[in-house]
């Protein structure tokens, strides 16, 4: 049984991340922590209570990070990419039930002391609330078995970044917990941009999901009009990345992905703001940032055509 903390700044991307996860055979849920990035924290908190909801989620949701731990590239929220409510302005009720008082890095804390060496926490936002939880228990990298990240890109094959040249968003909206995250000894392996660009969803993968996952695939379909008109306003296709969902891929089935691994650096300040770099020979460098820094794993390069059966095959559960 593999026990997940799904750590989200819950757009449409996440959402469709943490559906994959929900309909995963062999994965335990153990909670759902919110953090500022696609939309406000009070609305991807209340996203993540009406996902809870709608599909009948055994986990509890804990409000995280309001905003970033030091200075970030942009202010404000992607309301043009995700909508202004997170989930592609489509329309739902509030939800019954909110998340709980305990916060999001207190809630990591906490489970990571139950269940020592036995919880993945799989981080599509920004890392502040791992960052903060770092701060409360720094023996955190014993008591986690892993950390899988959402973030980055290492420039393989073209790829750049989405918020800069260089930046992607997650880790350019909280640069500062990015690196303490990376830095800090916990077992992280970063899916960037470099595999989920590769990794590609269109209107037929949509429609497929319609067909076979239920109320699942309905709700898919309804949340990813907003965001394939933004997409096709800027490529003219009606497709996008599957990003957040890599990140739940790689749990799933590794064996999908090429793995570099070295100490790992997050540019905070300046035109690089946000920027990754994989630090391949630190002892070769004029600069001593790379010295002594753990190392993290990069990966580079994705079958994705495994990956996007693996997601249809998964949510194709939610309509049996």
């Amino acid at each position: 049984m593999k026990r997940v903390i799904f750590d989200t700044d819950i757009g449409i991307d996440d959402a469709m991340a943490l559906l994959f996860l929900h309909y995963a055979p062999g994965v335990r849920i153990e909670a759902i922590t919110t953090v500022s990035g696609n939309a406000s924290i009070a609305n991807v908190t209340r996203n993540a209570c009406h996902v809870r909801e709608r599909f009948g989620i055994d986990a509890q949701v804990f409000r995280g990070a309001s905003g970033p731990l030091g200075p970030a590239l942009g202010q404000g929220h992607p309301d043009f990419v995700h909508g202004k409510n997170g989930l592609g302005d489509i329309q739902f009720a509030e939800p019954l039930q909110d998340a709980e008082l305990q916060s999001a890095a207190e809630a990591i804390v906490e489970l990571a002391e139950a269940y020592p060496g036995e919880i993945t926490v799989v981080a599509v936002g920004r890392l502040s609330n791992l960052a903060k939880a770092l701060d409360l228990c720094p023996r955190l990298p014993e008591l986690l078995k892993e950390v899988i990240v959402m973030g980055g890109v290492f420039m393989r094959r073209g790829h750049q970044g989405n918020v800069s040249p260089v930046a992607e968003a997650n880790m350019a909206g909280d640069p500062t917990a990015a690196d303490q995250v990376l830095g800090s000894g916990l077992a992280v392996t970063i899916v960037g941009l470099d595999v989920t660009e590769e990794t590609v969803m269109d209107e037929a993968f949509i429609d497929t999901l319609r067909a076979q996952a239920g109320d699942a695939g309905s709700f898919i379909h309804g949340i990813t009009r907003f965001y394939f008109d933004f997409y096709e306003s800027i490529n003219g296709e009606r497709s996008c990345p599957i990003h957040d969902s890599s990140a739940v891929a790689y749990l799933l089935a590794p064996q999908h992905y090429h793995v570099e691994t070295g100490p790992t650096r997050v540019v905070c300040d300046g035109v690089a703001m946000g920027q990754t770099i994989l630090g391949l020979h630190p002892e070769r460098y004029a600069s001593d940032a790379w010295l002594e820094r753990p190392s993290c794993r990069i990966c580079t390069a994705v079958d994705a055509t495994a990956v996007q059966k693996l997601y249809l095959e998964t949510l194709a559960l939610a309509g049996e």
